[in-house]
């Protein structure tokens, strides 16, 4: 019968192939075809993937402020503007504890319905990472017990101030509309204990640079909750403590770090990799702390960038910092697995993935995965990063030297709704562009209607001049 078949289909696809090429004195053949005369198209676009509009002439916005709000020991002001909160944070009068107390009474009194916002959202990032708790939160209280007490005592009263005051005595996990103080110290360590970012970074300085001095930008993309309800909680934060100042562009209400600048001008932003075999809390701690206590404590890029390679065994999954300052950029690829690769600053002497290029001297590129050679390769085979790491190479490759404008431009170039893979996703929750020529942080926040696709810029100051009183 096999045989039998085979005979069958050979027969069939000989007397296919007959009628497809068997001549007869009816055919055309191509030495009598005659090609119709060919008239001009009147084929046109209906849509393109990119916007139309330059950000040339326009000024980034200085927002005036809505309201003031204060905690009763002056330790936490708040300023409501347009688009974000403005958050002062005295250390140099308060104790760590009091300090998170002031925060959390001050956010209640500026944004009323800030736990119910705050709440839901936790619950489904809780859910994105546990799928069958079922009720039972044990394993997740582990998890963040033993990374609050890995942190500097500092920091964890901090935590623990901030948690008491705006629980207000809840305890426990449940979606009740309220936070309870568990659920507020989850909510300090996300990225360290459930993660959550996708994010992109660039920078540009020397012969690329139209002024030679360095620009570094950021894109965070986060999970903006099911109603865009993150939307309403942007804030800038100033955190005032002497020698080891800083302003974090970051959540309400949060104490660590996605994206800060100190008044050295040392500039950081973290990008998951998620290349992680396996979660391992046990003797580990949170790189987001680690970020806030590198930036509190080194006064360049390249010092704060080994400092975080040396203790990069220690943090709980991998990941990727766009680290700068006014003399050099970099790229901290932190491999926290021997097995997929070791920690290092990647510059533009690195040797890449076989494959992967980068044409433009004076630049350098960060996706959501390892560039280096000797680490493990998530780009070339991903579409994701493949995608956004040539978007980059191509766009700035197209200009001898580029200036802010350009790189807000570049970034907001693609239409967000355009169902390909963009640097300027539907998934953006701020961009953050550093200047070192003018010394100006200018932010792009997304509001609760969504990524749109040329945002308002706004000016929140240069990285020197925040007010220290």
């Amino acid at each position: 019968m096999k045989k039998q078949r085979w005979i069958q289909t050979g027969i069939a696809i000989m007397g296919l192939c007959g009628c497809m090429t068997g001549c007869n004195s009816t055919s055309n053949s191509y030495d009598t075809y005659v090609i119709p005369e060919q008239e001009e198209s009147t084929l046109e676009p209906v849509a393109s993937l990119y916007v139309d509009g330059s950000y040339e002439g326009i000024a980034p916005t200085i927002e005036e402020t809505i309201a003031m709000y204060a905690s009763q020991d002056g330790l936490c002001v708040i300023e409501k503007k347009e688009h974000y909160y403005e958050v002062t944070l005295n250390y140099e009068n308060g104790s760590y504890k009091e300090i998170g107390a002031a925060y959390a009474e001050t956010i209640q009194k500026a944004s009323p319905d800030y736990v119910t916002i705050m709440e839901p959202y936790l619950y489904e990032n809780i859910k994105a990472t546990f799928s069958d708790l079922q009720g039972n939160y044990t394993a997740l209280e582990e998890r963040i017990n033993a990374l609050k007490q890995s942190l500097p005592e500092a920091y964890q009263e901090e935590m623990e101030g901030f948690a008491e005051e705006i629980s207000n005595g809840e305890h426990g996990f449940a979606e009740d509309e309220k936070l309870s103080y568990e659920e507020a110290v989850l909510m300090q360590m996300v990225p360290d204990a459930l993660r959550g970012t996708a994010c992109s970074a660039m920078a540009v300085w020397g012969e690329k640079s139209a002024t030679g001095k360095p620009i570094a930008a950021r894109i965070l993309e986060w999970d903006l909750g099911s109603e865009n309800q993150m939307c309403s909680g942007h804030c800038v934060v100033h955190m005032i403590n002497g020698d080891k100042s800083f302003t974090s562009v970051s959540v309400l209400g949060l104490l660590n770090v996605l994206t800060a600048i100190n008044d050295n001008g040392v500039f950081v932003g973290e990008l998951d990799v998620g290349i992680n075999r396996e979660f391992i809390y046990e003797g580990k701690t949170c790189y987001t702390y680690d970020l806030r206590y590198a930036l509190e404590n080194f006064d360049n890029a390249k010092d704060m960038g080994e400092y975080l390679i040396n203790n990069s065994v220690n943090y709980t999954f991998s990941h990727n910092l766009i680290l700068t300052d006014a003399e050099n950029s970099y790229c901290v690829e932190n491999c926290v697995s021997e097995d997929l690769g070791v920690s290092l600053l990647r510059d533009t002497s690195t040797e890449l993935h076989e494959g992967l290029e980068w044409s433009s001297p004076d630049s350098l590129c960060v996706v959501n995965s390892f560039a280096a050679a000797v680490n493990e390769d998530r780009i070339t085979g991903s579409e994701d990063n493949l995608i956004r790491w040539m978007k980059y190479n191509q766009w700035i490759g197209a200009k001898e030297q580029l200036t802010v404008t350009d790189v807000k431009d570049m970034l907001t170039c693609e239409q967000v709704d355009s169902n390909v893979v963009n640097v300027h996703s539907e998934a953006v929750y701020h961009m953050v562009i550093v200047d070192y020529d003018t010394r100006m942080i200018q932010v792009a926040f997304t509001g609760r209607e969504g990524v749109v696709d040329k945002p308002e810029f706004v000016n929140i100051g240069t990285f020197d001049d925040f007010e220290r009183e």
